[in-house]
């Protein structure tokens, strides 16, 4: 096959993990359809797709494939996507004048290659110093998954989570790392199991490496 510019433009982009924008991209009208009429159209696409590779669609192991995928697509790995999804962010006084580090670490997420479709998969840090808000626990999972839940770059990935929480907490006193393996390299192109992925996101008091020495120290493990 004769290669053209744009699909070597497309394949650099992928291996070079290029992103475009802090921001999702998503068109003006991506939520006029419901999400019955979404799932309706990727089965029939996707069924489509099964059928050029040559499956045999009539098999009673593959025939309800396509509305398997457009189910988990639109219900379950991309409704991060969707803003109706996002969970809902409490904070609270911090009564108890708790003025130190807090961390929450080894936050399970799943996610979605952008550019290839395939799986990241990985575990979130996240430490931040009250500057009088706090946060439930189990929200900083549901932001992390929120976010996770939709195509994306890592890159992005860390700086959606770090964003919300800067907001939500009204502080700058806030650091994100994020490990990650991503499947578009262990299991195509270069093939390589063993490597993964690390950013790191922070600002204020972790700007300076004693306080950014003293949030690792904490992820260490005995």
């Amino acid at each position: 096959m004769n290669r053209t510019i744009d699909q070597e433009l497309f394949e650099l982009i992928g291996d070079n993990h290029q992103m475009t924008s802090a921001d999702t991209p998503l068109r003006a009208d991506a939520f006029l359809k419901s999400d019955s009429d979404k799932m309706k159209n990727i089965e029939k696409h996707f069924h489509a797709i099964m059928d050029e590779m040559g499956l045999d669609m009539t098999d009673d192991s593959l025939k309800g494939t396509p509305h398997r995928v457009a189910k988990m697509f639109i219900q379950e790995i991309f409704s991060g996507l969707n803003p109706e999804n996002k969970p809902k962010i409490s904070v609270f006084d911090n009564s108890y004048q708790y003025d130190k580090m807090l961390v929450e670490a080894n936050i399970n997420f799943n996610s979605t290659c952008e550019h290839h479709f395939l799986p990241i998969i990985g575990k979130a840090h996240i430490g931040y110093v009250s500057s009088g808000k706090v946060i439930g626990l189990s929200k900083l999972n549901r932001i992390v998954d929120y976010y996770s839940r939709r195509p994306q770059v890592q890159e992005r990935l860390i700086m959606q989570i770090f964003n919300e929480l800067k907001t939500a907490l009204d502080t700058d006193d806030l650091i994100v790392v994020m490990e990650a393996k991503h499947l578009c390299v262990s299991s195509r192109g270069i093939k390589d199991e063993s490597s993964y992925t690390s950013t790191i996101q922070y600002g204020g008091i972790f700007n300076e490496k004693e306080n950014r020495n003293d949030f690792f120290n904490l992820l260490t493990k005995e």
